[in-house]
């Protein structure tokens, strides 16, 4: 996955903004005023942080190497994935999905039906 593929990828969730509030360099992507994922990305080797069920993540981690306790963020609720092409690109485009998710599952139900969102409950 290329940055160019991240950032669209974040971007294509309904609502999703892109903001700099650490530095110029860290791309934050929000929904709703909250962080489901993080990225520098134009740092070699691409990663980026994602917010991801306890029992998954560390699943995920025992799966792959490339994926690690959210780096400088609560390891129990995040992970750091290294895009270095060792996980699926459609795993990692999943995991975007499912920290979209977990924040917008967060958010009060105003927000929530402003995007349209529906829980996993309510999806046929």
């Amino acid at each position: 996955m290329t940055p160019q593929e991240l950032k669209a990828a974040c971007l294509g969730m309904t609502g999703a903004r892109e903001e700099f509030p650490f530095d110029e360099y860290n791309s934050v992507f929000k929904v709703g005023g909250k962080i489901f994922a993080i990225s520098r990305l134009d740092a070699e080797p691409l990663r980026v942080s994602l917010k991801c069920e306890p029992e998954l993540a560390v699943q995920l981690r025992l799966s792959y190497p490339a994926i690690t306790g959210g780096y400088h963020l609560n390891k129990r609720h995040w992970n750091t994935v290294l895009l270095d092409g060792s996980v699926p690109d459609g795993l990692v485009r999943d995991m975007i999905e499912d920290s979209y998710d977990l924040v917008v599952a967060g958010l009060p139900k105003r927000e929530r039906e402003k995007l349209h969102w529906r829980g996993l409950s309510e999806r046929g």
